[in-house]
């Protein structure tokens, strides 16, 4: 049984905390017309966003859409700036508390988590697994069909109500919560630009992985985002595995795995996991994540970006790309 907890709705929308989340939201941002817009006025505009928020007369705005290569083609819906701070507010109170809910093994937007940290943690999987590199370790590899836009807004609201008992806090969360939905689905979907959407696609798969965890008792199982994988010695206990983890899916989430996205196959002919290809005694890096690279860097790279893919180069085997990448550095 979950115990709820009595989030303090005062807290979320006090002067303090809106004052410190605009302070985290326009960090990199202060030059933007809007952001330089609402700051003219900050103080009178805060005010006015707490008196909306304790009034209950608050509403969420519309979305300014757009689409991005990401590498493939991603729709991005940004809210207004008054509505990006309220997301910020609700957020630094909420994910503390979230955050100790989750399990260990679900690395994605957390504090201290991230891809490095999930791929190591893969890979030391894998070795036990293997028994050092001896034995067959079989992987099941599975994401989920357009996993944002399918989340159901019914069903998040009441794992939200689980945890929550708050009535102020879980209208202010349902009133960010319905301000979107996927184009023809009416209360399904969340947008990809909102802060809060990674925290709630966290607590809506949470359940998943407490199913997987706590019910299942599958010990070898890392979660990032929409991309899970489970290991084992045994593919037939796998292919089983799978069946039921598709009706929990489908059943308590209302989503589906993707239908050519999941497989089982062995760790030693190489799984890619994200953005690359793991085998026992090495990694590389996804072919298509090496020539998005070397296309970004081909027109005068700036530093910054060569040193973030310096960085992202020295997590596996990378040699080869390593050479080119000095080669453009010298031209």
């Amino acid at each position: 049984m979950i115990l709820c907890h009595s989030f303090d709705f005062e807290l979320i929308i006090s002067l303090d905390n809106l004052l410190l989340a605009w302070r985290e939201f326009s960090k990199g941002k202060r030059t933007k017309p809007d952001v330089l817009f609402f700051q003219s006025r900050l103080m009178d505009n805060l005010l006015d966003l707490h008196q909306e928020l304790k009034t209950h007369t608050y509403r969420h705005g519309s979305y300014k859409h757009f689409r991005i290569a990401d590498p493939k083609p991603r729709d991005i819906h940004k809210a207004s700036v008054r509505d990006r701070l309220v997301h910020h507010a609700i957020y630094r109170v909420l994910y503390p508390y979230f955050d100790r809910k989750f399990i260990a093994d679900s690395y994605s937007c957390r504090v201290n988590k991230g891809t490095h940290r999930a791929m190591d943690r893969f890979r030391d999987f894998a070795f036990k697994v293997s028994k050092n590199h001896t034995k067959t370790c079989w992987v099941l590899k599975c994401d989920i069909k357009k996993f944002f836009a399918s989340i159901d807004h019914g069903t998040l609201k009441n794992i939200l109500a689980k945890h929550i008992s708050d009535q102020d806090t879980l209208w202010l969360l349902s009133n960010v919560i319905d301000s979107f939905s996927t184009e023809g689905k009416l209360g399904v979907g969340l947008p990809l630009g909102n802060l809060t959407s990674q925290l709630l696609v966290n607590i809506y798969m949470n359940e998943f992985d407490q199913y997987v965890k706590h019910t299942l008792k599958v010990k070898y199982y890392v979660r990032y985002a929409d991309d899970f994988v489970i290991l084992s010695p045994d593919r037939k206990y796998l292919k089983q595995l799978f069946i039921t983890l598709v009706q929990f899916l489908h059943d308590r989430l209302k989503i589906v795995p993707h239908p050519t996205k999941c497989f089982i196959k062995t760790y030693s002919s190489g799984l890619d996991f994200l953005g690359w290809v793991h085998f026992p005694y090495t990694r590389v890096l996804r072919t298509s994540t090496k020539r998005r690279m070397l296309r970004s860097l081909s027109w005068y790279p700036r530093r910054e970006t060569v040193n973030s893919y310096r960085g992202l180069l020295s997590h596996g085997n990378t040699r080869k790309i390593g050479r080119a990448l000095e080669h453009l550095e010298g031209l």
